[in-house]
């Protein structure tokens, strides 16, 4: 059997959903939270697509809205753009300090803008990723950046969610959207994990399958390339693959 997995960060680490790339039964998908990518990588399902919620691929200098990618996908959202945060370039990324960070931000060389608080908190998880990637190049691969409201758009076929995941109607319509895309929404989020995490890991699953079977579409598309050879783009799955 030939497994994939959707992943997103979590308080406990990262919260992982496993399950056969070819459908099978919603009762062979799991879900455990990990300490890291490469422990989800190297699990004993070795999933063919680990498709996570986690900027890769970092420039040396990024434009105001961040990556061509963000960009891309922010247009495509609508309401939710706001969701989408800027990656920052390279050097900002791996600084220090949160205060090293900004002054590196207000050169020229580097982006034109400050990263935001919550941008800077995903910090460590972003050099994780990249870090992983560039150590084993076999896994850029299998790894592949995904972002979850891009995912449920593309599972209610293309059309933008009109509420936020947190408010109890928006989380009502991605837990629908996943159940007509055949996946448990009963399963429990395993300790570690909230229930926005497991929500938001499953839509990440779907997209890993989609990715598998060769229907994944990347923004850009071709993806960008950093100065390590890293992809820059953010999958997600076409509207076709939307539940009838």
């Amino acid at each position: 059997m030939t497994w994939v997995a959707g992943v997103d960060g979590c308080p406990g680490g990262w919260v992982a959903v496993f399950g056969p790339r070819d459908g099978g039964g919603s009762e062979n998908i799991r879900a455990r939270v990990l300490p890291s990518l490469a422990a989800i990588c190297d699990a004993a399902e070795a999933p063919s697509v680990v498709a996570v919620d986690i900027p890769i691929g970092l420039p040396d200098r990024v434009g105001p809205g961040g990556r061509k990618a963000e960009v891309l996908v922010r247009a495509l959202l609508g309401p939710r753009r706001a969701s989408v945060f800027p990656t920052s370039s390279r050097s900002v990324v791996y600084a220090p300090d949160y205060s090293a960070a900004i002054a590196l931000s207000r050169r020229p060389e580097t982006q034109p803008f400050a990263p935001s608080p919550p941008a800077q908190a995903i910090f460590p998880r972003i050099r994780e990723a990249d870090g992983l990637l560039r150590a084993r190049p076999e896994l850029q691969a299998r790894v592949y950046e995904v972002h979850p409201e891009l995912a449920f758009q593309g599972l209610n076929g293309g059309t933008p969610l009109p509420e936020s995941k947190r408010k109890p109607a928006g989380a009502a319509l991605r837990r629908d959207l996943l159940a007509k895309a055949g996946l448990p929404v009963d399963l429990a989020a395993p300790r570690g994990a909230k229930p926005d995490d497991l929500l938001d890991a499953l839509a990440a699953f779907a997209v890993a399958r989609a990715i598998a079977k060769g229907r994944g579409v990347p923004y850009p598309d071709p993806p960008e390339r950093d100065a390590h050879g890293l992809p820059a783009a953010i999958w997600t799955l076409p509207p076709s693959e939307a539940p009838r």
